[in-house]
């Protein structure tokens, strides 16, 4: 008989390793483009602001698929959804690989970064099924994986793209993806459901949430500015790099993401203390680190050790952010841990593409220093919702 995963039964070290890694791989999905933004640009005839809205297009998508898929976690079992994912991810990273106009690169962009929410079906999924003591670690060990997975998406693309071309990144991609769809098909158990009822039930079950847990949005808000402010940094470093005084080629703008591997082990050891420390304490580190980040931005911008300060504060602060907020989420409501993250991700990744499209267009019109003003503006947003917040 299929083994059956159930609520606060436990979950194998080895399966908990497998979601860190699929983890990794889909949500990289929508970070590859960022090291890329100068070779598309110049091979598509683009500027920055418009070569940013590619950028966007895959944010823009994955909040999409936030919205419209997650639900179904609570729904139907979450092994057939995650391969469904996967397969059309394949298909669309081939279509950006072969495509021969801008519009036909935004579109499959947007399908791809539809199809990336992979990640958001696994980290509720480890929250559920691990037993109450474990939950906050397998948590952090999944986050390490995706954490992994963004960073290693920049230093792959940048370094592939200088190499090979942005289109052979993308068909690197896809082989990648169908090795995760074979990972899924052999080990992934059925999960014990959490919703009876149809889709149209389970779509208004959703939409009442944040009235039976205001703190939900709040959560999701503090979460949604900060990662704001850390996309707005990610999508016009690339431009800020790419001219005086670096003139830094793909390749080393990629490698500038291993500087993430400090964000990436934080989450690994950071999660044991969540309950400790508590989530509004938690909230004003990682606030203070993002803020302390733009100043090093702001302060080093000719130079490569403020990016790098930068870079490492943003990211160590998102993790404090993110596990902070993300744990309390989840334990509004877990019977409906899918929903809850459907709720919080989407707010989230709204905030993300606000961060994207207000970034491209402070470099546009301002430069680096208006780039700098986008991200303390969203920080500073989040450390006002943390401080009028009760816990």
């Amino acid at each position: 008989m299929e083994k059956l995963l159930k609520a606060d039964a436990g979950i194998p070290g080895w399966l908990i390793a497998v979601f860190a890694v699929v983890a990794g791989v889909s949500v990289a999905n929508i970070y590859y483009i960022q090291p890329l933004l100068n070779l598309v640009k110049l091979e598509l005839g683009l500027n920055d602001f418009q070569v940013s809205l590619i950028s966007l297009c895959n944010q823009g998508g994955y909040a999409i698929g936030l919205f419209l898929i997650i639900p179904l976690g609570d729904l139907l079992q979450r092994k057939g959804i995650i391969l469904v994912n996967l397969g059309i991810a394949v298909a669309a990273a081939l279509a950006i690989s072969f495509a021969q106009s801008v519009a036909l690169v935004a579109l499959a962009c947007l399908v791809l970064g539809a199809c990336s929410v992979t990640p958001q079906l696994l980290i509720p999924l480890a929250a559920q099924c691990s037993r109450p003591p474990d939950k906050a670690k397998n948590m952090g060990i999944v986050l390490t994986g995706l954490l992994t997975g963004i960073i290693g998406s920049r230093v792959l693309s940048g370094v592939f793209g200088q190499v090979l071309g942005w289109r052979h990144v993308y068909l690197i991609v896809s082989a990648l993806m169908l090795a995760c769809v074979l990972l899924i098909a052999l080990t992934l158990p059925r999960v014990e459901r959490g919703f009876a009822g149809g889709y149209r039930q389970l779509m208004a079950s959703l939409f009442a949430l944040p009235r039976r847990f205001p703190i939900l949005v709040s959560h999701a808000l503090r979460y949604a500015f900060c990662f704001g402010s850390l996309l707005a940094m990610w999508t016009s470093l690339t431009f800020k790099l790419g001219g005086a005084p670096f003139y830094a080629p793909a390749g080393i703008i990629g490698l500038l993401g291993l500087c993430g591997v400090a964000g990436a082990l934080t989450s690994s050891v950071i999660g044991r203390w969540v309950q400790r420390l508590g989530q509004r304490r938690f909230n004003l580190i990682g606030v203070i680190l993002i803020m302390s980040a733009w100043l090093c931005l702001l302060l080093g911008q000719d130079g490569y050790s403020g990016i790098i300060a930068g870079i490492v504060l943003i990211d160590v602060g998102m993790q404090f952010i993110q596990l902070g907020n993300q744990t309390a989420a989840f334990a509004l409501a877990p019977d409906a841990v899918n929903r809850v993250n459907t709720i919080y991700m989407t707010i989230g990744f709204i905030g993300g593409a606000l961060g994207t499209f207000c970034s491209g267009a402070a470099w546009h019109l301002i430069g680096w220093d208006g780039v700098v003003l986008v991200g303390l503006i969203l920080a500073w947003v989040a450390l006002i919702l943390t401080l009028a917040s009760r816990k």
